[in-house]
């Protein structure tokens, strides 16, 4: 049987993950605190790799990049490119919709302290090789940080040493143009490893290239 895109609610494969997911259930009942599914259309000729949803961002909200900081600069940056329509307010009903595009992680549970084990990137991997799988326009994948970077070139039957992850890192791989760049997150952010200029030009090189890249049949 072929894996599904999404996991389910109460999927089981990784006990440490499942422990941690029941911990935030019953300490926040109101929360997702679920696997988090895929944002944007299978349509979509990009496709957006994040690490994983955070504690009080996807995994409270329950929509990749929803509720914390990474969100802010990501949604930002994915409206003044096209990407985006509407207006970003850190919840998954504030009628923010994507265009041509869909965001995912490599690993769709949020795990403690935001740091997946090898193992359970691994094992989230075959979900994230469905989503590609299914996205019959696919052009482009543009990966944030180290972990997904990996997680999708491995999800395309590369070796990440081959095509190994830099900021604004540009490769191709079974017909998709991979970019990599460093997670828009907080820490990165106020640490000066990522600024937002680094994060939109990265952005301006996609624009760019979905624009002169003939749209897949």
């Amino acid at each position: 049987m072929a894996t599904p895109c999404e996991p389910g609610r109460d999927c089981p494969l990784c006990p440490r993950l499942v422990a941690f997911r029941e911990r935030q259930r019953a300490a926040h009942a109101d929360w997702h605190n679920a696997p988090v599914p895929s944002f944007g259309g299978a349509d979509a000729r990009l496709l957006i790799v994040g690490l994983a949803p955070g504690l009080q961002g996807a995994n409270r909200t329950g929509r990749p990049f929803t509720g914390d900081w990474a969100g802010d600069l990501l949604y930002e940056t994915l409206i003044g490119f096209g990407f985006a329509r509407g207006t970003y307010d850190e919840r998954p009903d504030d009628g923010l919709t994507l265009i041509d595009t869909r965001i995912t992680n490599a690993v769709r549970c949020v795990p403690p302290e935001n740091k997946p084990t090898t193992q359970e990137i691994h094992t989230c991997r075959d979900f994230l090789a469905a989503t590609i799988t299914a996205m019959p326009r696919l052009t482009a994948i543009v990966t944030l940080g180290r972990i997904g970077h990996d997680s999708a070139v491995r999800a395309l039957g590369q070796k990440p040493a081959r095509l190994p992850f830099s900021h604004a890192g540009r490769h191709e791989a079974n017909g998709v143009t991979v970019f990599s760049s460093y997670h828009c997150s907080r820490y990165n952010t106020n640490t000066g490893v990522l600024t937002p200029q680094m994060f939109r030009d990265v952005f301006a090189a996609v624009r760019a290239h979905l624009d002169t890249t003939a749209v897949p049949g």
